[in-house]
């Protein structure tokens, strides 16, 4: 009998066509993942090349010696002195008579004011002399008084005709003569009251007392040296310079100078005489430099050491010459402007190699920041990076 209902379960396959579905199958697999790591590959190195074309973000970082910070300020051409100061007005005061000293009244480092009594030397045989002097002058004096007396009555004789003319003329040369024998003893006298006068030694300057020569109850004779007097005020250095250097000398130069003892202070002067002639020897030129010293810390005899200003700029940028370059024909700097390396062309002025500084007259202001080394790579547009030190650098 035949059954009504078809079977629940499809019955087997062929067995051929279970054997090319299967490789039908895997070639499929294969191809899908192949697609798959060509599309990743394609993707990645369109992404790595993408990278690569974008430029790279790379600054320099500039030390604090590779900036400087332009300031403003003179520049100066020196010239290198040293010398000796002296006070422009001294005095050495001599006895102008022969006595003895009675007293005297400042010592060193006194100071005394122009016509103060300093010292007092003895007058008794002054003023015997003196009194010799005035008797003499008294006599000469009586002659004359006689002379003339003989000389009126003479004169009325000759009137009278009881002389001769002849017997005139000598009573008349005889008034003469007295006439001349009182001058010679007024200025006899006049020398005696003024050697009186002198035996009071007066300080001839204001200053102070650097030496005395004589102490009480000493002899002295006439031009012995009593006492040295030093105005300290005015102050001169003198200065040997080579005479290669002269024709750059000229008067009212400014002088720089220090001094031993005041390490931190500097002095000021100003070139004031040249001497025309050579030191024997050396073959230098002396040159005299006025220095005010009115608070007297100079003193005579003080070794200093300075410069003479031969030239000097305006007040303006001074640039390290370390930091130019020469860049087709024209001076350059490279300056740093908003972490950025610029090329800026300059202007140079005047030039001290000793102090490696130039006077910037265009092209620089005060407050740039220029490299001052030569460093790899760094060029115009080159980003740099400045660590905060930089700022408190100075071109000096």
């Amino acid at each position: 009998m035949t059954n009504p209902f078809p079977p629940l379960v499809s019955p087997a396959p062929s067995r051929s066509r279970i054997g090319w579905r299967k490789p039908l199958v895997l070639l499929l697999v294969i191809a899908l993942a192949g697609g798959g790591w060509l599309t990743l590959r394609t993707k990645n190195s369109n992404a790595k090349q993408a990278g690569s074309d974008q430029p790279k973000s790379h600054a320099f970082e500039l030390a604090a010696s590779d900036v400087a910070l332009i300031d403003a300020r003179e520049l100066r051409i020196t010239l290198p002195l040293s010398g000796s100061l002296m006070p422009l007005v001294q005095a050495t005061i001599k006895s102008k008579v022969a006595a003895e000293v009675r007293e005297t009244l400042v010592r060193e480092g006194m100071q005394v004011k122009r016509g103060q009594v300093i010292a007092q030397l003895d007058t008794a045989d002054l003023q015997a002399r003196y009194a010799t002097q005035q008797a003499t002058l008294d006599e000469a004096k009586a002659k004359l008084a006689l002379a003339n007396k003989n000389h009126d009555i003479n004169q009325m004789l000759l009137k009278q005709k009881y002389i001769s003319q002849n017997a005139f003329d000598t009573a008349h040369n005889s008034v003469e003569v007295a006439e001349a024998t009182v001058k010679s003893a007024s200025s006899q006298v006049e020398i005696a009251q003024r050697a009186m006068n002198d035996a009071t030694i007066r300080a001839p300057i204001d200053g102070i007392v650097s030496k005395r020569e004589v102490q009480q109850g000493d002899k002295v004779s006439l031009d012995s040296p009593l006492f040295s007097i030093m105005d300290l005020s005015l102050m001169t250095l003198e200065a040997q310079v080579p005479a290669s250097e002269i024709p750059r000398v000229k008067l009212g130069q400014d002088v720089t100078f220090s001094v031993d003892g005041f390490q931190d202070r500097r002095f000021t002067g100003k070139v004031t005489r040249i001497n025309p002639a050579t030191e024997t020897g050396s073959r230098a030129i002396k040159v005299y430099i006025a220095v005010s010293n009115s608070d007297g810390a100079l003193k005579g005899g003080m070794y200093a050491k300075g410069a003479i200003t031969l030239e000097k700029s305006a007040v303006g940028p001074l640039l390290p010459l370390t930091a130019l370059r020469r860049e087709n024909g024209i001076d350059v700097v490279y300056t740093v402007e908003n972490n950025l390396v610029v090329a800026q062309p300059v202007k140079l002025g005047l030039r001290n190699d000793d102090e490696n500084l130039a006077e910037v007259t265009s092209g620089l202001a005060p407050g740039a920041h220029v490299i001052v080394v030569k460093l790899d790579g760094v060029k115009p547009g080159s980003a740099v990076k400045m660590v905060e030190i930089v700022s408190a650098k100075r071109a000096s």
